[in-house]
């Protein structure tokens, strides 16, 4: 994004900013293309806080090919995959993401691009979101669908009453790591932010706001409220973690991964049974590298050990 030309954020800004071309394009794209008929397979959602193995989970699961998804090139039509197509974009070599966290990307690399549809009213939801889906496999294809989106755990009971078979993905990691990652790479948007308005223009466009210039909380703050304060952090973690790890942990349709256990091969295995992905010899079950550093930071000692509580409850 931070290299896009005058004429390619113009149209970022054009589609996104008024909502009503994108759902136009999606009526178009229903119109024309949704003439297959698709047998109703499960369905991977990937959510939680970010920095603790989403992307590396969506990149891994999308390599098996059994499965479609959003990716870099049906930006910025991303309600009309098919009526993408059309345009043809100057493909890139892979290169390192904003995040400077050496995971790099494509045109080809799928994205967490799925809010911008599921940032509309629930009815519209409601009734469109199998279509929605049908018009990504149709893209690519495919017969099943996965998404990373940092939001949907917001929704997980509403997209399984819409897509009973789902699977919901949802990554922890030791709590000191994982919040000092979150609170480095909030140091780092808002500096690219502040240099390039276009890039915060483009993550509230696809609902980004977990670090930057415009960060929402996942619940409101106690105690902590300096967001270059790492109790912030932890105290953020804490809160969602405690509330969704009570809420589902007995939900069948809920998977709780630990980000250390993924160099693992034998702990990948058991994951990819859950999702009847253990039949696929194409994973590489080495993908996973445990990138957990030293951490010399002070922290508030009450509020971290009730989030390592949370943690090893799930890790046991």
């Amino acid at each position: 994004m931070q290299n896009y030309n005058f004429i390619q954020k113009f149209l970022h800004d054009l589609l996104f900013s008024r909502k009503f071309i994108n759902k136009s394009l999606f009526e178009i794209e229903k119109l024309f293309f949704l003439k297959k008929k698709l047998i109703n397979h499960s369905q991977i959602f990937i959510t939680g806080l970010p920095r603790s193995g989403t992307t590396s989970i969506l990149n891994f699961i999308y390599s098996s090919g059994e499965f479609a998804s959003l990716k870099y090139s049906n930006m910025p039509f991303i309600l009309s995959p098919n009526i993408s197509k059309i345009f043809n974009k100057k493909s890139f070599e892979k290169k390192e993401r904003l995040h400077l966290d050496k995971i790099t990307y494509d045109l080809n690399s799928p994205e967490a691009f799925d809010e911008v549809f599921l940032s509309n009213k629930i009815q519209f939801i409601k009734d469109e979101l199998s279509n929605y889906l049908k018009l990504i496999l149709i893209s690519e294809n495919k017969f099943k669908y996965v998404s990373k989106n940092n939001l949907n755990y917001k929704r997980i009971d509403l997209l399984t009453s819409l897509l009973p078979n789902s699977n919901f993905i949802i990554p922890i990691r030791e709590p000191l790591q994982q919040c000092f990652s979150l609170s480095i790479q909030h140091k780092h948007f808002c500096n690219l932010q502040k240099k390039n308005d276009f890039i915060r223009r483009y993550m509230n466009y696809l609902g980004h706001n977990e670090f930057g210039l415009d960060h929402k909380p996942w619940n409101n703050p106690i105690n902590f409220q300096d967001l270059n304060d790492i109790n912030y952090w932890l105290e953020q973690w804490y809160l969602f973690y405690s509330k969704i790890y009570k809420k589902y942990q007995a939900n069948k349709n809920c998977i709780f991964i630990i980000y250390e256990n993924l160099s693992n091969p034998n702990y990948i295995r058991n994951i990819l049974k859950k999702i009847n992905l253990d039949k696929n010899n194409n994973l590489n079950l080495n993908y996973f590298k445990n990138l957990n550093k030293t951490i010399d930071i002070s922290f508030d000692n009450e509020i971290y050990q009730k989030s390592i509580d949370i943690y090893k409850s799930i890790n046991k």
